[in-house]
């Protein structure tokens, strides 16, 4: 099989991320149509979100640990179905805890399915420019605002709340269920040299794994990150909302972070090839804790536009990094697990975004404490970062190199 289809399992695993994270993600563009049809408080439905992030914590562990032994595709195959079946089946929930358990339990599940095996897939096809071709499949979570959520807007405005899940669950198996039956392991596993963890030559143990400096820093630094940003990422419309911005203009805004995160992977991506890892990811996530903070001072659409620009990059450009520095620890064959563990750490910071995000517009009828205590929490992702130990260097390669 020719080393350039290295590029069709990067456009694959861009495709997945965009439609399984839009998917789930969608539910900031359903909150406030779904209150209001059905009745049901801010908190309840935000918990789904919650749920989502929880489930897809454990998942990704099991699906990463799946990938590593039985491979990719057959993984993301599995997922593509459940997501649309969740969707489906969420649709027609009747009542607050259906919904919570359909779009909250299996959504989350089917979306975790999709992040470990496709980084791990691309990580195996790509020697040269790693942190780049990581970025462009994470690159489609960061193009999910400009499509998911312009779409979902446009459906409920079109068709209700309802048939707009219906649409949105039947689309993604159009989309997904084809895409993953291209996923393919590469032609020669590569080789992992220069890691202490796939040095030993038999599989590494795994407790001897999670009980690294490594993979604590890791797993804390990721944790704390989305812990960070989760929460503003999912009110943000509701918050620009009620400072004046009209629902479509509001939905823009999120649109606008989902683009400029898309720059951000792709810079920081081969920032991190030329630099380093840690340096670009430090820099990062003291950018997105300013952003946060500042966020208390914009009230207007052009404001929200240019903050948008500079959060989105941050938290958008970080996010790929953390597979490259589980790949450049712990090697490649057990990279599912690795990172599904991490990921598993990284989703339970998100859920406690959503929930806490809902209780404090429920009682303080905004959102001030919650871009304040994001922020804090930000600062805190920043300061464990730098306790990352070194990697073995290497030499800066091109950013748009193909290796043969």
């Amino acid at each position: 099989m020719s080393v350039s289809y290295r590029w069709v399992i990067v456009a694959v695993g861009a495709l997945m991320s965009c439609v399984a994270i839009g998917a789930m993600f969608s539910l900031a563009i359903f909150q406030e149509p779904i209150a209001t049809a059905t009745g049901w408080s801010h908190v309840g439905i935000a918990s789904a979100m919650t749920l989502n992030f929880i489930v897809m914590g454990f998942g990704g562990f099991l699906w990463g640990a799946a990938s590593d032994r039985f491979g990719p595709r057959i993984v993301v195959l599995i997922g593509s179905a459940l997501l649309g079946l969740a969707l489906v089946l969420a649709s027609r929930a009747g009542t607050l805890i259906e919904f919570q358990l359909t779009y909250g339990l299996l959504v989350g599940l089917a979306a975790s399915a999709f992040f470990a095996p496709m980084i791990a897939a691309t990580t195996a096809w790509f020697d040269v420019n790693r942190g780049l071709a990581v970025s462009l499949v994470s690159a489609g979570m960061g193009v999910a605002p400009m499509t998911i959520s312009p779409f979902a807007r446009w459906l409920i405005s079109a068709y209700e709340w309802r048939p707009a899940m219906l649409i949105i669950g039947i689309a993604t198996w159009v989309l997904l269920v084809p895409a993953a039956l291209l996923v393919r392991r590469p032609p020669a596993e590569s080789v992992d040299a220069g890691t202490e963890f796939a040095a030993e030559g038999a599989r590494p143990q795994l407790s001897k794994v999670f009980r690294s400096p490594q993979f604590i820093v890791l797993g804390l630094t990721f944790f704390a990150c989305c812990a960070a940003h989760s929460g503003p990422i999912f009110h943000m419309v509701n918050y620009a909302t009620i400072c004046g911005v009209a629902p479509m203009a509001a939905v823009s805004i999120y649109s606008v972070e989902g683009l400029a995160g898309l720059g951000g992977r792709l810079l920081y991506g081969s920032l991190a090839d030329r630099i380093g890892v840690k340096p670009v990811l430090v820099a990062g996530l003291l950018v997105q804790a300013a952003a946060l903070a500042t966020y208390l001072l914009v009230s207007e659409l052009t404001e929200f536009y240019a903050l948008a620009v500079v959060f989105g990059s941050a938290y958008g450009g970080v996010m790929p990094l953390y597979a490259v520095l589980a790949r450049e620890y712990f090697g490649q064959r057990i990279i599912g697990t690795v990172l599904g563990a991490a990921t598993m750490l990284s989703s339970l910071g998100m859920a406690f975004g959503p929930l806490i995000g809902g209780w404090i517009f429920d009682t303080f009828a905004n959102y001030s404490w919650l871009f304040i205590g994001s922020a804090m929490v930000g600062l805190g992702a920043a300061a464990i970062a730098l306790a990352f130990p070194p990697l073995a260097r290497r030499e800066p390669q091109p950013a748009f190199g193909v290796s043969s």
